[in-house]
């Protein structure tokens, strides 16, 4: 197959990707203050970075219990209402048979927030030490997590993110995105672009090839080349240098080649 040369450039579409609104900080609670013309009215008034912390922190632990146990079915309890709209009890347990045991964990630090809270965990699994980031809101619900897959080659990591793409398994592909990332493009954004390509293209059938494209010392771009029903197309990942994926170009235009042009 020819080089192909990506819609957009390495530095520019990681810039769009990272371009978003970070995840905030120190939390609030509800209180009750008088109004000056009849009934009380709910407002905010501030709860301690403390609490806070402790919340997010019970939360996580409860996370990391349902995993070690294996518990699909509590892992997906415990999602917050947008993840568990894009996913069910069996998609959850269907990720988990495909990630490594977590047989213990540390948690290492915790970042309260206004509207949510990070987590980070070091786990000790049956493939080795993994560190886990968890994305915890003020209800206490697991709202996106990220596993730091630094020491595995990009290929792989594009690998599996396309496998959970195909499989419908959206909050899991999502969880290969960075956090910044996973606020600009959630579960439901990522399943309506691969429906949309799917639309232009016709239905997947399979992954022909995933190779490294480019690469500097901050960015690796990954060409997946895949096969369709009516055409061949590639999908550009752009990874940083922990492996998180910080860019993802989906075709928005449909192809002119057909697949025995390509082959």
């Amino acid at each position: 197959m020819p080089p192909v040369s990506p819609r957009f450039g390495v530095i520019a579409l990681a810039v769009a990707a990272l371009a978003v609104t970070p995840w905030s900080a120190p939390s609030r609670g509800q209180g009750v203050a008088p109004s000056s013309a009849g009934p009380k009215v709910v407002v905010p008034l501030p709860t301690s970075a403390a609490a806070v912390e402790q919340r997010a922190r019970i939360a996580a632990e409860r996370v990391l219990k349902a995993l070690r146990e294996g518990d699909a079915q509590a892992r997906y309890d415990q999602f917050a209402p947008e993840l568990k709209r894009m996913t069910s009890p069996y998609l959850v347990a269907m990720n988990m048979r495909k990630q490594p045991k977590v047989l213990s964990w540390v948690i290492t630090s915790v970042i309260p927030g206004i509207d949510s809270s990070t987590v980070e965990a070091k786990l000790q699994t049956s493939r080795g030490e993994r560190t886990l980031l968890m994305v915890i809101d003020e209800k206490g619900l697991l709202a996106g997590y990220h596993i730091n897959m630094a020491d595995l080659p990009a290929e792989k990591v594009v690998a599996d993110f396309m496998g959970a793409l195909i499989d419908g398994r959206f909050v899991a592909a999502s969880s290969f995105l960075s956090t910044e990332l996973q606020e600009e493009i959630p579960p439901a954004t990522l399943q309506r672009k691969w429906q949309q390509l799917q639309r232009n293209t016709g239905n997947f059938i399979k992954v022909r090839r995933i190779a490294r494209s480019e690469s500097t010392a901050e960015l690796k771009l990954v060409l997946v080349n895949i096969q369709f029903t009516r055409t061949t197309d590639n999908l550009f990942v752009i990874l940083d240098n922990t492996n998180q994926i910080v860019g993802v170009d989906f075709p928005t235009d449909p192809p002119l080649a057909t697949p025995s042009a390509q082959l």
